[in-house]
């Protein structure tokens, strides 16, 4: 049996190595319920080769700029009935509205600075006068 000798299973190490990260950041996740507690074979965490997708998973949601906590919701906070692809859909769209006025913040941001740059006032009072 695969699990009580360890044969296929991968140590906390090999886990971290193979998806980049720190093993803190994997008892982390661990921690959060992001991913389960693995068994343990002579007191080490020993971890199922499908681990390695459920980071992949993780990965690919913190690059769409989700949090762990959102993270969290979108793996434990549906019904089993409901699909993954519309767990994804309910959260990348209340992402997409958050990250479209970011966008529209740094375009504001943008062109405030490209004014400062124009700038030829010798006095910042001349500034504060000339941009009301």
């Amino acid at each position: 049996m695969k699990l009580e000798t360890g044969v296929g299973l991968l140590t906390i190490g090999e886990v971290a190595k193979r998806v980049g990260l720190q093993t803190s950041a994997i008892r982390y996740y661990e921690e959060l319920g992001l991913i389960q507690k693995p068994p343990r074979i002579s007191g080490q965490r020993r971890y199922p080769p499908d681990v390695l997708q459920e980071i992949a998973l993780i990965q690919l949601a913190q690059a769409g700029g989700l949090t762990l906590a959102q993270i969290h919701n979108l793996l434990h906070g549906f019904g089993a009935d409901i699909p993954a692809s519309e767990r994804w859909h309910k959260m990348a769209e209340a992402r997409l509205v958050e990250v479209e006025a970011q966008i529209q913040a740094a375009l504001h941001m943008k062109q405030v600075l490209s004014n400062l740059l124009e700038c030829t006032c010798q006095e910042f009072s001349e500034c504060v006068t000339h941009n009301e």
